[in-house]
């Protein structure tokens, strides 16, 4: 009988990426979306897309500043998650709003530069999320990680489609488009290598020279 290896963590960032979901299904059939069903569906779906793809992210980040391994069993599924709102962002978009016609769509996609954007981050990241298996992993072996790295780009659109999109308010757009920047600049390998040498300091310093709690 196969065993279940999932932590307590990894459920929760499970059953956490599926809530706003399950909550869009809810609020669908109890006939509880904005008066503006389309656009509320669209908004819920880009939102869980850009909220996930930005934690993805931030799990490398997680494990080499902080030491949270956890983070890095978590990162695969939700970079797929934030695909799955992605897809159900796009579809919302071609289906309901378009109703798959084709020249609609194009006239759409290549007259709104918000539409633009966000197309070709959906472009991006479809590669991704197809080979983010271990086959894929392997087949492509150092060509993987250069792939993947384009999920930086992917962030950086998602951020522009958003703020060219909510046209008056840019300032959570803008926050998002901060972390997103922070986390690419935690990539870079010098800063890497500053923060593994002063987390080592830390933790060495704390385990040689402990200080007692005071009462």
């Amino acid at each position: 009988m196969p065993r279940f290896k999932f932590t307590k963590f990894q459920i929760a960032v499970h059953l956490g990426s599926l809530i706003p979901l399950i909550l869009l299904i809810w609020d669908y059939f109890a006939d509880n979306l904005t008066v503006n069903p389309i656009q509320d569906i669209t908004f819920r779906t880009g939102k869980a897309a850009l909220v996930l793809l930005v934690l993805s992210l931030a799990c490398t980040p997680l494990n080499t500043v902080f030491g949270f391994k956890e983070a890095i069993k978590v990162r695969r599924a939700l970079g797929l998650y934030a695909f799955l709102y992605v897809a159900l962002h796009f579809l919302t978009f071609i289906g309901l709003d378009y109703g798959f016609d084709l020249g609609l769509i194009y006239e759409a996609i290549f007259e709104k530069r918000y539409a633009l954007v966000g197309f070709a981050a959906f472009l991006i990241l479809l590669p991704l999320a197809i080979t983010s298996m271990q086959w894929w992993m392997k087949k492509l072996g150092k060509n993987w990680k250069r792939l993947h790295r384009l999920v930086y780009v992917a962030g950086l659109l998602a951020v522009v489609h958003y703020v060219w999109l909510v046209k008056s308010d840019i300032r959570e757009p803008l926050a998002y488009g901060g972390v997103v920047v922070l986390l690419l600049i935690s990539r870079i390998p010098a800063f890497k290598k500053a923060v593994m040498k002063l987390r080592g300091g830390l933790i060495k310093r704390m385990e040689t020279d402990p200080t007692p709690d005071r009462v």
